[in-house]
């Protein structure tokens, strides 16, 4: 049996803000491990016993593309990286991803995987991923529903029903909303209720058969977009107005829900949920991470530069300067370079409410961060006044940026370390350890390293305007 998993990289994660930002979520991050959360969902399913597994498939946002490539580079997974114009909700991104799955006459069994979720025991993982891919290469839909340990308000639930075959399987009686605390606390006593994880198990066949019932208006769109992409290097683009047609729906609401009910067409399969403990958590908000870090004897989890001083139950990370607590109880403290975030852990579910009033006023710190990565490396903004701009770059080895020029601005390049070669106008020219180069204002100009290690560079930028939309691109690698 092959599986094919296939991973959701959608969503901003704004209340995981100062860390995730609207172009640097926080599947991209290291919240837990050295991996990112989107790496450790590909690590999640290495090594399943009994079943072939295909090279990871990524839906993904555009906007994201070159970082998750590298993420998954990095690893040695490079798989294959299917890209959303526009986001339709994760119904539109599973039937793309069948689509590219079906390539060739292939039917493999979909492993579908939100890419922000940590499921701390994969052991526990693998063995229900193998019972539900027995179910679905039978022609189930399964999903796993987590068993709850608190009346929890900010998940969904799936109320379950009679038992499916074996091994624990139940048929899915219905989805229920998140619920208030007085139904949450129902839900728990009942103890027919699991929470609803957003895994899924089903053929690629079994879920284009589904959605042609009930939601064939989703199907149609993207048969036209998929019709309508090509492949760009390591990346599949589906057609962009094609797939901004498509209607936007879950897949619960497009699927899931309908198949569940008692008067389900009869050409729908069977809805089934397993049971999972396995130290599930969908990382919504703060408290949840803490929830999921290993703690001190006092509860408090740190990362980073912190010191602790008669601190219960906080959480503290640093991702560069020192913090120090004191005598504090209950306390989020998140510190990266261009801001600093304090809240009570009962209040994390409202910094969104911060990323919006950011969002209202324009203000940068809520869509980036001041360290931003691209396709040849990453460049870190140290300083800025009237006038002036301090950058930090660095690129990769064999990279190169854009052929580019600027209207508003002038710059002067500084090497640190690594080799850099430089065109500017009709000159190029090789910079090596302390040397250094200046581009005029309206100069064609670009920069490479022709070398085996990083190159650090320090660039000064001065003039009118230090948008990073002052830029005129001429060629570029990266079809920016």
């Amino acid at each position: 049996m092959l599986i094919q998993p296939v991973i959701l990289s959608g969503g901003s994660g704004t209340r995981l803000w100062p860390l995730s930002r609207e172009k640097y979520p926080k599947q991209l991050l290291p919240l837990i491990g050295k991996d990112s959360l989107l790496q450790a969902t590909v690590r999640r399913v290495e090594g399943i016993a009994g079943v072939d597994l295909a090279a990871p498939m990524v839906v993904c946002n555009e906007e994201y593309r070159f970082v998750i490539a590298e993420q998954l580079r990095v690893m040695g997974k490079p798989g294959t990286v299917v890209l959303e114009p526009k986001g339709r909700n994760t119904a539109p991104a599973l039937t793309i991803a069948a689509l590219a799955a079906s390539q060739n006459g292939a039917d493999p069994v979909l492993l579908v995987m939100p890419a922000d979720h940590v499921i701390l025991d994969k052991a526990a993982f693998q063995q229900v991923v193998r019972q539900g891919a027995s179910l679905a290469d039978g022609g189930a839909v399964v999903t796993f529903g987590i068993t709850p340990d608190a009346p929890e308000t900010g998940y969904g639930y799936i109320q379950t029903g009679a038992a499916f075959q074996a091994d624990g399987a139940l048929r899915i009686a219905r989805f229920v909303e998140k619920p208030d605390l007085q139904t949450a606390e129902s839900y728990l006593a009942e103890g027919n209720y699991l929470w609803n994880s957003g895994l899924f198990m089903v053929r690629a066949s079994t879920w284009l058969n589904a959605l042609k019932v009930c939601r064939p208006d989703i199907l149609t769109a993207c048969n036209a977009a998929w019709a309508a992409g090509k492949s760009d290097g390591e990346f599949i683009r589906v057609g962009t107005d094609e797939f901004a047609a498509c209607p936007s729906d879950s897949i619960d609401y497009a699927v899931m829900e309908r198949i569940a009910r008692p008067d389900a067409d009869a050409q729908l399969p069977a809805g089934v949920v397993i049971p999972l403990s396995a130290g599930w958590s969908d990382v919504g908000a703060w408290d949840a991470l803490w929830k999921a870090l290993p703690k001190d004897g006092q509860g408090n989890a740190v990362q980073g530069d912190v010191l602790l001083q008669d601190c219960t139950n906080t959480l503290a990370l640093s991702d560069g300067r020192l913090i120090a607590c004191i005598g504090v109880n209950d306390l989020v403290v998140i510190e990266t370079a261009d801001a600093i975030l304090v809240s009570h852990k009962d209040k994390t579910q409202d910094v969104k409410k911060i990323v919006d009033q950011l969002k209202a006023a324009g203000r940068s710190e809520g869509q980036t961060h001041r360290k931003v990565f691209r396709p040849w490396g990453s460049y870190d903004s140290v300083d800025t006044g009237t006038r002036f701009q301090v950058k930090r770059i660095i690129v990769k080895p064999g990279a190169a940026l854009s052929l580019q020029m600027h209207y508003h601005r002038a710059e002067h390049w500084i090497v640190v370390s690594g080799t850099a070669k430089v065109t500017k106008g009709e000159e190029t020219l090789l910079l090596s350890e302390n040397e250094s180069t200046y581009i005029p204002l309206g100069t064609i100009h670009r920069l490479e390293n022709p070398g085996r290690v990083e190159l650090e560079m320090i660039e000064v930028q001065s003039g009118s305007y230090l948008g990073e939309d002052d830029i005129v691109r001429f060629e570029d690698v990266y079809g920016r």
